[in-house]
């Protein structure tokens, strides 16, 4: 294969047309040269006989009537001739016979020359013409050149005179002559190879040198450059090969930075991308599309599309997105594995505007989905809150217009059940109006260093009347002449504190504890609350801090509750950059901590 390819190539393409074309351009010089020189000595020939001629032989033989009758003096006459020029001469009367013959063995006096000289030359001079022939001595095999004169007299011809001459010298100079063009065209041919050699190395070596650095940069190594030896078209086009690969080495790093930031874009995008053939290939995955369905590398290289996503949903396979839609468009949603995922799906083209394809985007919704279930829920919440006391307050209201202000003791209970009521209303819109502050960072904050056991002695004292109507006994931990410091909303960490003792109270059960305590951990406070109280399911202890959500609901409801409390208590206990924890035994009391980092001045 080498051999074929080497021989194949352009430098010796370029050798063999030089070569061609030397020796086509030779031949036909020498074809023409040789002809032309032939053609000289033929003539001389021919001068040489007309020189016999002309010197006044055929003039004396016209005198005759008939040759016959003058065989004697022709012969001499011809013989004088002989005597002076190498060639042969004959005379031939009308009817073939020789009359005459000036060659040195003289045998062909008195015989036909039919067979010995040429019939057919013979016969164009006795109708009169001047002509030659080449042939050859019917007797010695030998090149002659013959030629004919007619004799005539008185208009009519009588016999011919025929010269013929020996031409091998002229056969071998032509050979001669041929043997040295042939010399010579050999060597001027081989000088052409090895100058067409030269001429096409020196057109090939940049040519190879270009191809050589575009197999490379093909291989990926684009720091190729030629270098440029020349002004001419191979020069131009080292020039040209050298601006492509900076303009290529710019396109690159541009499509380069593209892909990177297409790349990273996939690779670190929050919703899941799945690009696949029409053949149900998968042609590429990012990571968030990977962990969304639970699939590895070996998957998405050995397995088919659909026997991925059926397990899913099978609204998404290669044939029922077809079928949906015959421009392959869509979205839909499904659920898996307590996950919603919403998936819109598009074709891509090619640059002939042919389908190849499918892109398909995954969201996780789940959050999402909560979310829109928890406003829902929470619209419903804040709805029935509102309805209970309206409904509370129309009724009573009604029935005061319809005659029961007459009745002092009835008009008073209920407008006591009316002003309870619209406290109750007054207590969840505040509460709703913070949660709003809190939500959308409008809440107006007064923080300073405050001494956090002043706080807690503050919510306690303000609860305590609370506790003693229930007999219960708030077990003070901690020393009253500690000093714990943080950066703080005094008004706000003292809501937090009552809202967690007045839950131990409301929650624990008369005559019950609640024990109150606060220290330093390394750089942050802990405020615990623990009660003996009823209690919290395991199960609800997650979901206590949403809004409006309550373990009793009924028994909630009754004791005054809005269910916001510990949802607001949770927002102002992160905006300090703390936590709030619950730890609690469904019957056996509930424990909660607060987590505070401490001032820095304080550490």
């Amino acid at each position: 294969m080498f051999g074929i390819k080497r021989w194949s190539s352009i430098r010796w393409k370029i050798v063999f047309i030089y070569f061609l074309l030397v020796f086509i351009a030779m031949t036909i010089i020498g074809v023409f040269i040789i002809n032309q020189l032939e053609a000289y000595h033929m003539d001389s020939v021919r001068q040489d006989f007309r020189k016999i001629v002309d010197n006044g032989i055929l003039v004396s033989f016209e005198t005759y009537d008939n040759l016959n009758d003058h065989e004697d003096e022709i012969q001499k006459n011809i013989e004088s001739w002989g005597m002076s020029i190498q060639e042969e001469i004959f005379v031939v009367d009308s009817n073939f016979k020789i009359i005459a013959d000036a060659t040195e063995s003289k045998s062909y006096i008195g015989q036909s020359a039919v067979g010995l000289l040429e019939n057919e030359l013979i016969m164009k001079g006795l109708h009169g013409e001047i002509a030659d022939m080449d042939g050859f001595s019917s007797s010695q095999e030998i090149p002659v050149k013959s030629m004919v004169f007619p004799i005539s007299k008185d208009g009519i011809s009588i016999g011919v005179l025929y010269l013929r001459a020996d031409i091998s010298s002229v056969y071998d100079a032509l050979d001669k002559s041929r043997m040295i063009f042939i010399k010579a065209m050999l060597l001027a041919l081989l000088i052409t190879v090895l100058l067409g050699f030269l001429i096409a190395r020196s057109i090939t070596v940049p040519i190879n040198d270009v191809t050589e650095k575009a197999e490379k940069m093909a291989q990926g190594d684009f720091s190729q450059e030629v270098a440029v030896k020349s002004d001419d078209e191979i020069g131009r086009l080292a020039e040209m090969f050298n601006l492509l690969k900076r303009k290529l080495n710019i396109t690159l790093s541009e499509i380069s930075n593209e892909k990177s930031k297409l790349e990273t874009i996939m690779k670190y995008m929050a919703d899941g991308l799945i690009a696949v053939d029409l053949s149900g290939r998968i042609i590429h995955a990012n990571a968030a599309a990977m962990s969304m369905l639970h699939i590895t590398e070996d998957d998405i290289q050995s397995r088919h599309f659909d026997d991925i996503i059926e397990r899913y949903s099978g609204n998404l396979t290669l044939g029922a997105m077809k079928e949906k839609s015959a421009k392959w468009e869509g979205a839909t949603s499904f659920d898996y594995d307590g996950s919603t995922f919403f998936v819109r799906y598009a074709r891509f083209r090619d640059e002939k505007d042919s389908d190849i394809g499918i892109i398909m985007m995954i969201q996780d919704i789940t959050e999402r989905q909560k979310l829109e279930n928890m406003q829902r829920e929470f619209v419903a919440n804040v709805s029935h809150e509102l309805k209970t006391p309206l409904t509370t307050i129309k009724s009573y209201t009604e029935t005061l217009l319809d005659g029961a202000l007459n009745d002092m003791e009835t008009t008073k209970g209920f407008l006591t059940v009316v002003d309870e009521e619209a406290d109750r209303m007054t207590r969840l819109v505040r509460d709703l109006l913070q949660l709003s502050r809190l939500d959308y960072n409008r809440e107006k904050w007064n923080k300073r260093e405050n001494n956090i056991i002043s706080i807690l002695k503050n919510a306690i004292v303000k609860i305590e009347f609370t506790a003693k109507s229930k007999n219960q006994h708030i077990d003070v931990l901690f020393n009253d002449d500690d000093k714990l410091r943080v950066y703080s909303d005094k008004d706000k960490l003292e809501q937090v504190m009552l809202n967690i003792l007045s839950n131990a109270i409301k929650y624990t059960l008369e005559g019950g504890t609640i024990h109150v305590d606060a220290r330093q951990d390394d750089d942050k406070v802990s405020v615990i609350v623990t009660d003996n109280g009823i209690g919290i399911p395991e199960s609800d202890i997650p979901m206590i801090f949403e809004r409006f959500y309550r373990v009793d609901k009924a028994r909630s409801r009754a004791m005054g509750g809005t269910g916001l409390g510990l949802s607001i208590a949770k927002q102002i206990i992160e905006e300090h950059k703390g936590t709030i924890d619950v730890a609690s035994i469904d019957g056996d009391g509930t424990k909660v901590t607060i987590t505070l980092p401490l001032a820095r001045g304080a550490e």
